[in-house]
C-alpha cells in the first residue's frame, strides 16, 4: 500500500511504518551519540508509544542500558487501514531494542483499567522482580474512572472568557480568537482525566503488589509556559489538573516510604491537540524561530536525554521551589521569552512567514505520523500490517 498523510482539519488519519521506524532509529542514533549515564535498570513507561513517552523509552534504554515494558493504547493496521503512529513506533522500538541486546516488551490497552495495572505487575513480577523507575506519560481526553464513571477533559480557561491573536494553519493569517471558560463540573472532569489520582493508583498498586525496587523514582510530565498562554495552560482548566498532579506528587513522596515522585515540567512541543488550540500555533511557531536563532531548539528526544542524564541520574535531583524538575529552561530563559513577546507585538499578516516558524510547525506536526522524513521513498509500496514481536509471544 502506498501511504499518503490524510489530515482534515488538524486531524492525521493516516500514518507511515516506514517513515516512524525512521524516526525511531533517528531517535535511538542521538542517544547513542549521547555520554551514558548510571541510571534506572528497570524501567516501566506508562504511555510510551508517541511524544514524550517514547522519547523517554528510547532515553532511558540507550542513555542507562535499562530494560523497558510499555503500556500503549494503539491500533494495528489493517487491510486497507493504517496503524496507529504509536503501533508502529512501539514496534520499530521493541525491533531495534531487542536487537541491541535489550529487554523490551509492551503491554496494549486502556492504562486507566484495573486489568492493565494487574497485567503489567503479573509481568514485571515473572521477568524483572521489581521496577526501579515509572514514567508517567499519558495524555488522554477521556478516562474510565473506578467508580465507573467516563470523564471528560477539556482546555478551557477559568473564570473568564480569552481573547487574543492566533494563526489560521489552513490559511496561514492572523485571526483573532477566543476560548470560552469551563464550568465548575468541567474542571473537576478535567482533573479527574489529567491529574494525579491515576498516577497514584499506579503507584499504589505497584508497591503494594511488592514489585517496587527500594529508592525508585517515578516522574510525571507537565507544562507551564509563559503568562502569554497562562489563560490557557497555568490558570486554565489543564492547569487546575496539573497542580493537581503537582500535589500527588508531594503526597506519593511523604507517603510511599522507599519512592521518589517528581513532576517535569518540559518545554513547549507539536502535537496532535497543540494544532488545534487557538494562541497555541502562533506561540509555538515563533518560539521555534527563535530558540533556533540562538542554537537553543530541542524535541522530545533532546529533553527526555536531558531529564533522563542531568536530572534523574544525579544523586540529587534539581527541583525548584515548587519541587517540580525544570527542562523547559531553555524555552523559559528570560531572553528567549521577551523575543518571542516582541515579536507578538509587531507580528501580522505582512510580516508573518518572515518572524515566524510555520513550516517547522507543519515539518513536527507530520512527523508525528511518520511524514517528511528524510531517506523516506513516500511512493513506495510498504506493508501496513506490522506486528509488534512481544504482543504476538
Amino acid at each position: 500500500m502506498i501511504v499518503q498523510p490524510k489530515v482534515k482539519g488538524f486531524m492525521c488519519t493516516t500514518a507511515h511504518p516506514e517513515g516512524c521506524r525512521a524516526a525511531v532509529r533517528q531517535q535511538i542514533d542521538y542517544i547513542k551519540s549521547m555520554p551514558k549515564a548510571e541510571g534506572p535498570k528497570k524501567v516501566l513507561v506508562i504511555g510510551s508509544s508517541m511524544g514524550y513517552g517514547l522519547a523517554s523509552r528510547i532515553a532511558v534504554t540507550y542513555a542507562c542500558d535499562a530494560d523497558t515494558i510499555g503500556i500503549i493504547f494503539d491500533k494495528p493496521g489493517k487491510e486497507k487501514r493504517t496503524g496507529s503512529a504509536g503501533w508502529y513506533n512501539t514496534a520499530a522500538f521493541e525491533e531495534f531494542a531487542t536487537a541491541d541486546g535489550y529487554y523490551a516488551k509492551t503491554i496494549n490497552g486502556d492504562a486507566y483499567s484495573q486489568d492493565i495495572k494487574e497485567q503489567t505487575i503479573e509481568m514485571i513480577r515473572r521477568d524483572w522482580g521489581k521496577a526501579d523507575m515509572v514514567i508517567y506519560s499519558i495524555a488522554a481526553p477521556r478516562r474510565k474512572a473506578p467508580d465507573g464513571v467516563t470523564y471528560r477533559s477539556v482546555l478551557k480557561t477559568v473564570g473568564q472568557e480569552y481573547h487574543n491573536q492566533t494563526i489560521n494553519l489552513l490559511t496561514n493569517q492572523i485571526e483573532n480568537a477566543s476560548i470560552e471558560p469551563a464550568s465548575e463540573q468541567e474542571i473537576q472532569d478535567t482533573i479527574k482525566v489529567m491529574g494525579g489520582e491515576d498516577w497514584k493508583l499506579w503507584i499504589q498498586a505497584l508497591k503494594d503488589a511488592d514489585v517496587l525496587a527500594e529508592g525508585a523514582k517515578t516522574v510525571a510530565y507537565s507544562y507551564i509556559g509563559p503568562e502569554l498562554t497562562y489563560p490557557i495552560y497555568y490558570d486554565g482548566s489543564i492547569g487546575q489538573a496539573k497542580k493537581d498532579l503537582y500535589k500527588t506528587a508531594d503526597e506519593m513522596q511523604a507517603e510511599f516510604a522507599g519512592v521518589e515522585a517528581y513532576v517535569s515540567v518540559n518545554k513547549a512541543v507539536v502535537t496532535q491537540s497543540s494544532a488545534a488550540i487557538p494562541i497555541v500555533p502562533l506561540y509555538i511557531s515563533i518560539l521555534f524561530k527563535v530558540m533556533k536563532e540562538r542554537g537553543l531548539h530541542e524535541d522530545c528526544i533532546e529533553q527526555m536525554y536531558r531529564l533522563v542524564h542531568d536530572r534523574l541520574c544525579v544523586s540529587e535531583v534539581p527541583v525548584d521551589e515548587q519541587r517540580l524538575i525544570r527542562v523547559d529552561d531553555y524555552e523559559m530563559k528570560p531572553e528567549v521569552q521577551q523575543a518571542v513577546a516582541d515579536v507578538w507585538e509587531k507580528i501580522n499578516n505582512d510580516n508573518l512567514t518572515e518572524l515566524v516558524d510555520l513550516e517547522g510547525f507543519w515539518d513536527g506536526f507530520y512527523e508525528i505520523f511518520g511524514f517528511r522524513i528524510d531517506g523516506v521513498d513516500y511512493e513506495a509500496d510498504v506493508d501496513i500490517q506490522i506486528p509488534i514481536p512481544s504482543l504476538n509471544e
